[in-house]
C-alpha cells in the first residue's frame, strides 16, 4: 500500500525543524518571516503540501530546549497553519503574534466567527494537565463570539475519560484535531467555502448539545458522526485520513526516538571534562549566574 505521507513531506518537515530553530531575531519578526514562507511555500506547493504540515505539526521537536525561542516560534508555525488553512477554504484569519489574556487566532466567516488556538506537545511529555488544553481560558477569550476551538494532536488526546471534554461540552468550546482539520480540507477541495462552514457549524452545534461528561467516547461519537452524516464524499477521505493518522504517529515517534538515541550515543562518546561541560550548560548554570551578578539595587529606596 501507497504511503499517505510521502518521503518529500518528511523532509520538508526536517527543513522547517531547522529553520525554526535558526531564527534569531525580533519574535514578532521571525514569526511573521514564519507566516511570509509558508504562505510562499503553500502558494508554489498547493493545498496538499498544507495538508501535509497539518499531519506531521502536533509534536514539538525533541531538539528545542524547554522553554527556548525556538519552542514558542513552533508554538507560532502551528497557530499559523491553522490560520492559513481556514484561509485556504475560504475563511478570513488573523494571528497574533504577541498577545497574552486571549486566544492567538480570530476566524471570520459569511454568517459566523470564532476563536482558535493550536496546541503541540513533546511526545516524551509523560502528563499533560487539563489547564495545558486552555478550555476555560478559551470560554472566557471568546467576547462575543458564538464558537470557540482548540486543535490538538491527535494522539495526544485522552480517548477514554478526562476532565477536557467535561469542561469541552460545558463551555461550549470545540476540542478538534490536526486529522480533523486536514480532512476538511481535503472535503473543501470537492466542495465550497459555504458547504464547508455549515459543517463546521454543525460541529459546533453539536458540542453544547452533549450532557456534560468526561466521556472520550460520547464526545468524538458526536463529533465524528456529525462530519461523516455531512455528505457521502467524506467516507472515502475519512479511510485516507485514518491511514495518515497511522502513518504520521510512527513519523513523530521515529523522530523523537533518532534524535534521543543521536544524544546519548553522543553523550557516550564524551570524555569526563566534556560530559561535566554539557551537563553544565544543560542545567543552564553559566546563564543562571550572569543573571544572579545582573541584580542591583535599583534606588527604589531612595525615592523620597
Amino acid at each position: 500500500m501507497t504511503n499517505i505521507i510521502d518521503q518529500k513531506a518528511i523532509e520538508n518537515r526536517k527543513i522547517w525543524i531547522n529553520k525554526i530553530q535558526n531564527y534569531r531575531g525580533n519574535f514578532a519578526d521571525e514569526a511573521k518571516n514564519i507566516e511570509d514562507e509558508l504562505k510562499r511555500e503553500i502558494e508554489e506547493k498547493g493545498i496538499d503540501n498544507l495538508i501535509d504540515h497539518l499531519r506531521l505539526c502536533g509534536h514539538i521537536p525533541e531538539s528545542y530546549s524547554h522553554d527556548s525561542t525556538e519552542e514558542k516560534l513552533y508554538s507560532k508555525y502551528t497557530d499559523i497553519l491553522l490560520s492559513l488553512t481556514y484561509e485556504s477554504m475560504g475563511f478570513k484569519s488573523l494571528v497574533f503574534a504577541e498577545r497574552s489574556d486571549s486566544a492567538d487566532v480570530e476566524i471570520f466567516g459569511k454568517n459566523f466567527g470564532f476563536i482558535a488556538d493550536a496546541k503541540a506537545f513533546r511526545l516524551s511529555r509523560t502528563a499533560k494537565n487539563q489547564k495545558d488544553f486552555k478550555i476555560q481560558a478559551m470560554d472566557n477569550w471568546k467576547r462575543g463570539k458564538p464558537y470557540a476551538m482548540v486543535v490538538c494532536p491527535i494522539y495526544q488526546l485522552p480517548n477514554r475519560s478526562s476532565q477536557i471534554y467535561q469542561q469541552a461540552i460545558s463551555r461550549n468550546v470545540c476540542i478538534f484535531t490536526y486529522s480533523h482539520l486536514a480532512l476538511l480540507l481535503n472535503f473543501f477541495l470537492k466542495e465550497n467555502k459555504l458547504v464547508i462552514e455549515n459543517l463546521l457549524e454543525e460541529i459546533f452545534k453539536v458540542i453544547p448539545a452533549l450532557n456534560p461528561s468526561k466521556n472520550a467516547v460520547d464526545y468524538w461519537l458526536a463529533v465524528n458522526k456529525t462530519i461523516l452524516n455531512f455528505s457521502d464524499k467524506i467516507q472515502k477521505l475519512w479511510q485516507l485520513e485514518k491511514q495518515a493518522v497511522i502513518e504520521s504517529t510512527k513519523i513523530a515517534k521515529e523522530e523523537a526516538l533518532y534524535f534521543l538515541a543521536s544524544e546519548r550515543e553522543k553523550i557516550m562518546t564524551m570524555s569526563h571534562e566534556e560530559a561535566l561541560k554539557e551537563l553544565i550548560k544543560i542545567n543552564r548554570i553559566d546563564s543562571r549566574i550572569k543573571t544572579i551578578e545582573s541584580i542591583k539595587e535599583n534606588g527604589l529606596f531612595s525615592i523620597q
